[in-house]
């Protein structure tokens, strides 16, 4: 019996001794964890300075052609030279390039002169059809991946799911489609990559295409009846040769033929041939005016005795005149447009950040001496409010600029550019 309670006290001291450990450990937790909160409240706050953001304003290259310039990288791009991915870091997934909007400049084409009432099904299919029963298509299933049609104007848009098929499908200009024949071009924004052909390898079997390139053998025909279509026109020169191309001009508002019309055989051999029993030649109350269109260029021999001598006639097609002056005489002022907005420029951090880039971009080409970004002021009248005045060491480093800048997007808007003269600049004339 006195042993049982020698056992039982034994175990209850070690029990107490256990308690006492575990209550010890508890406290010194409790110590440390309120010694670290005293510590780091009693630390003295470090104010971080503002880190500017990398450019969010300049059009970012992709990863792996950081090397390149925007504009080396757009003509690539429409060229065709971008591989089918750009490979991501390893062990991530590729970012696919085919049918992304990575490449969509380059995967659109412009179609004119569709059929009335057409649907945008309707020429897809028809395109999807043509595109497989050529060869074109380089893959399963549809090449073209959206249609968008502006039936006022009478023309739409289609968009392919790669570069090589957009340009295969070039060689549809001219393509009957409901009784038209269809208009195939590149879209404005278009940029092709310098001295390299843009044309589709392959022509289309019986297409005769709509662009009649400038050459020693395009031949102008003038004095075309009104009424006349492009099947009438077409019927009447090919009575001398098949064409290679064939184009009836019309009044863009209208649709309308103009009275004139450019043409190319295939066989150049027989141009002078048609230009002698063309030129002359009485239609209705007209009489045809047919030459080489190129300016300076021989005329053939006139086969039909007492035939009408052709008058050189300078043609002015709407829409191909240059604007006199262009960009202006070449200074050291660079001045870019398009930019920004007015409320862009009201926040001061926005307006540092956008001046930052803009210089940084500009050093590229040479050496900034100074830039100018007029700023709204409210009820006033602030000259040059929404332009970019960039003052290089020389001329030519201007140019440099203007060549690279214009057409970039910045905040995704494309870039305009001009000169100004430079002592406006320092007077701060900025128009």
């Amino acid at each position: 019996m006195s042993r049982d309670r020698s056992r039982d006290r034994s175990k209850d001291r070690s029990s107490e001794r256990s308690k006492d450990r575990s209550s010890d450990r508890s406290r010194r937790r409790s110590r440390d964890r309120s010694r670290d909160r005293s510590s780091r409240k009693d630390a003295p706050k470090v104010r971080e300075k503002r880190r500017r953001k990398p450019s969010q304003y300049w059009d970012i290259p992709p990863p792996g052609f950081e090397h390149i310039s925007p504009y080396q990288y757009k003509a690539m791009q429409a060229a065709g030279q971008i591989p089918a991915t750009l490979f991501a870091a390893p062990g991530t997934v590729p970012v696919p390039i085919v049918g992304s909007t990575l490449t969509r400049q380059a995967r659109r084409l412009y179609v004119g002169n569709i059929p009335f009432g057409c649907s945008e099904e309707e020429m897809m299919d028809f395109f999807n059809s043509q595109m497989h029963e050529c060869g074109f298509a380089q893959a399963p299933g549809n090449p073209v991946l959206a249609s968008q049609i502006n039936l006022d104007k009478n023309f739409a848009f289609l968009e392919f799911r790669s570069i090589d098929e957009t340009t295969q499908a070039m060689a549809f200009d001219g393509i009957n489609f409901k009784g038209q024949s269809l208009k195939i071009r590149r879209p404005h924004d278009y940029q092709p990559m310098p001295g390299m052909s843009e044309t589709p390898q392959i022509t289309v079997p019986g297409v005769i295409s709509t662009v009649v390139a400038d050459s020693p053998h395009k031949i102008f025909i003038g004095g075309l009846p009104n009424y006349l279509n492009e099947d009438q026109v077409k019927e009447l020169l090919m009575t001398f040769g098949h064409l290679r191309a064939f184009n009836l001009v019309k009044d863009s508002a209208t649709g309308l033929s103009k009275g004139y019309a450019f043409c190319e055989y295939k066989d150049i051999n027989i141009t002078d041939q048609a230009i002698a029993g063309l030129n002359g030649m009485q239609l209705g109350d007209k009489k045809l005016i047919v030459q080489r269109a190129s300016v300076g260029a021989k005329s053939g021999p006139l086969a039909q005795p007492g035939a009408a001598l052709a008058t050189p006639v300078q043609i002015q097609v709407p829409g191909l005149q240059t604007v006199a002056g262009g960009l202006g005489q070449p200074t050291e002022i660079l001045c870019l447009m398009n930019m920004f907005t007015e409320e862009d420029l009201q926040d001061d951090e926005e307006y540092d950040d956008i001046l930052k880039d803009i210089e940084d971009e500009c050093a590229k080409y040479g050496t900034v001496k100074s830039i100018e970004i007029p700023r709204p002021i409210s009820g006033v009248d602030v000259p040059g409010v929404g332009k970019v005045f960039v003052e290089f060491s020389s001329s030519l480093e201007s140019q440099k600029a203007q060549q690279s800048l214009t057409g970039r997007k910045f905040a995704n808007r494309v870039v305009v550019t001009s000169f100004l003269d430079p002592d406006k600049y320092h007077q701060r004339q900025f128009q």
